[in-house]
């Protein structure tokens, strides 16, 4: 500490933002302190990644057992137990809650305080009503799900994507709203484990038209029922949850979950006070350097608008952390999100790093795009599971890569290779003459360049 009783930095949270943002600090011989109102670790850990995937993994696995395309080997799916289920995911949480979160801050020396944070004024941090003194101040406190304000909403006992994952009995029947990520998860995943689905909402909205389309089609071949519209009120008949649409279309279940989104939390903080200001949806307004107008205020992660991945968090709160206390070196720590992937954990994953078509007409771009299917992947062909495409986006004039997207089985894992090509400004010719593993659903990448130079069928091998 530079002045007795003043940690030279506070951070609001304790999730991926925060964490990466102490581990930086504390490398730069800093004093950190964090603070969490709940429960240590923040959405990932707790109640976003680490639990809806070691579900939907789950799911997909009795789902591919139904499903199993190989007679020669018979497969078979009983009734789930999903209380088994909820309680083998709540114990890997526990795992990594401790080793991953509470271990780590013992092992790197910086204190976890409970306790409900507030700015007082500009220079001001109070835990629980005693002041905390800082030369500097980190908002990580993330985002939760939105409530879409519905009429008839709060007349019925919805779920969010949290509390799905807190239930211990299958529901018959289940409408979602939102066919964004969140949505499309949580419907395939109660899908895949036996409920009847139906889905409100335009399905994959910011995806590429070919890889939504494509997702569509594993959809209706999962039974789950799409309606993309949009949801404009929540009513019910008997037993029953019904959703109404713009066009008059209903749809009905035996629960709710609702999907559209999440929201800053930022509600307790009082930022107002503290001359940090934030945008029309309530997210903190911060520069390329993470910091807010109050210069002696960052924020990072969720909370400050930044794509909502956990690996963007930790980049955003490792920049904050430099930058606050003075650490970063001769320029500013800043995030640069060339290439940056996503993946959606569908079954098949959809995939993306870098530009869309859309995205990059819209920068400037001549574009040139090649969409594969995956009826001419070999892999793909050996596990009898052809649905899917990959999209390649290059520069016209170069043939750069700027962006590929793909729904495919393991879409996911292709997209660290279109990451590295895109940060290495590498063209589609390159891409093309580069090895890759043959019998791998990563070899689409290379195939799939290959299509700027030949549209006409190849041998599996050339």
């Amino acid at each position: 500490m530079n002045d007795i009783g003043v940690v030279d930095l506070a951070v609001i949270g304790s999730g991926g933002a925060a964490m990466a943002a102490a581990i930086a600090a504390r490398q730069a011989g800093k004093s950190v302190v964090l603070i969490e109102q709940a429960t240590l670790g923040g959405t990932c850990v707790n109640v976003g990644c680490v639990p809806s995937k070691t579900l939907l993994a789950a799911a997909g696995a009795r789902h591919g057992a139904l499903g199993n395309p190989f007679p020669g080997a018979p497969t078979s799916a009983s009734e789930v137990d999903l209380a088994a289920l909820v309680g083998q995911k709540d114990e890997l949480v526990g795992r990594l809650r401790q080793a991953k979160y509470a271990d780590v801050a013992d092992a790197y020396g910086f204190e976890v305080r409970p306790g409900q944070a507030r700015f007082t004024d500009e220079q001001t941090l109070t835990v629980h009503g005693q002041p905390l003194p800082a030369h500097a101040y980190l908002v990580a406190t993330g985002a939760e799900p939105a409530h879409p304000g519905l009429p008839g909403l709060d007349e019925v006992n919805w779920l969010t994507s949290t509390t799905a994952m807190e239930q211990t009995e299958l529901p018959e029947s289940l409408v979602v709203i939102g066919g964004g990520y969140v949505g499309m998860e949580q419907a395939q995943l109660f899908a895949h484990l036996g409920a009847r689905v139906t889905l409100v909402g335009r399905l994959a909205p910011a995806a590429e038209p070919e890889v939504a389309d494509a997702l569509r089609q594993v959809f209706a071949d999962d039974g789950i029922t799409v309606i993309e519209d949009r949801a404009v009120a929540v009513d019910t008949a008997g037993d029953q949850v019904v959703v109404l649409t713009r066009d008059g279309r209903r749809a009905s279940g035996a629960r709710l979950l609702v999907a559209t989104g999440r929201t800053p939390r930022t509600a307790a903080l009082d930022l107002d006070a503290a001359g940090v200001k934030t945008d029309e949806r309530g997210f903190v307004v911060v520069n390329e350097q993470q910091a807010s107008t109050n210069p002696r205020i960052f924020a990072a992660g969720d909370v400050s608008g930044a794509p909502q991945y956990v690996y963007v968090a930790a980049a955003t709160g490792r920049a904050a952390a430099l930058n606050a206390t003075g650490t970063a070196g001769p320029r500013p720590a800043t995030v640069d999100y060339t290439g940056m992937p996503g993946v959606v954990f569908t079954r098949p994953q959809l995939g993306t790093a870098g530009l869309t078509e859309a995205q990059a007409l819209a920068v400037g771009y001549r574009c040139d795009c090649r969409v594969l299917g995956l009826s001419d992947v070999p892999r793909a062909l050996a596990n009898r599971d052809t649905r899917g495409v990959v999209k390649l986006v290059a520069d016209a004039d170069t043939g750069q890569v700027l962006g590929v997207h793909a729904a495919a089985d393991a879409a996911g894992e292709i997209m660290l290779a279109a990451t590295y090509a895109i940060k290495a400004r590498m063209t589609v010719d390159e891409i093309a003459d580069t090895w890759a593993p043959y019998l791998t659903m990563a070899e689409s990448l290379r195939i799939a360049a290959g299509l700027f130079r030949n549209q006409m069928p190849t041998s599996c091998c050339a």
